[in-house]
């Protein structure tokens, strides 16, 4: 994402060789951080916060979205949303949604940078910034030289992790962008 918008991404690509099993070094707070603040330089001192100052407000808008889509995906491919693989809470219905959903999150992120830099990030939450929102379904995702709606890639991503689960395959498929000609984040 910080490349997508000629942004400093060095630091991330450091930290990322560095982070170890278990992440002891806690580099992943750390680059969590750097991403936020680096992303919305329009914004002085940008944090995110689930309570906080808008665009936050946005994120958690889209990434709701996006956890409904992957848990209806989870669901319709005979796995149980609530059973985590890295997320775990006893509190939280949807761990493993919440694990499937990780790859798919630039694509929200990108949304809201988008409304940032329209100017549509303000307080309040209108039809039509829902609208643009709730497009995160049908974005176009790379897999392979395949471009499909998220919808879809989803659906993809969780019914692999079905046979996965099953032992009919070891491969979990997910979108990809590192391929030249992507378009998406």
């Amino acid at each position: 994402m910080l490349k997508r918008y000629n942004l400093p991404a060095d630091n991330l690509l450091y930290w990322a060789r560095q982070v170890t099993s278990g992440d002891e070094g806690n580099l992943e707070a750390r680059a969590a951080t750097y991403y936020w603040k680096t992303l919305f330089p329009e914004i002085p001192g940008f944090v995110r916060q689930r309570e906080g100052p808008p665009p936050n407000h946005l994120l958690n808008y889209t990434y709701a979205i996006l956890r409904a889509i992957v848990a209806r995906s989870l669901v319709g491919s005979g796995l149980l949303p609530t059973l985590g693989i890295h997320h775990h809470n006893r509190y939280n219905h949807y761990c493993l949604a919440d694990d499937i959903m990780e790859p798919y999150r630039p694509f929200a992120d990108a949304l809201v940078k988008e409304l940032v830099l329209q100017g549509k990030a303000t307080a309040q939450l209108t039809t039509e910034v829902k609208k643009q929102l709730l497009s995160i379904a049908h974005t176009d995702v790379l897999f392979d030289d395949e471009r499909s709606p998220l919808m879809v890639g989803v659906q993809r991503t969780t019914a692999s992790l079905a046979k996965c689960f099953e032992g009919t395959s070891k491969k979990l498929i997910t979108r990809n962008c590192h391929k030249k000609g992507c378009h998406a984040p």
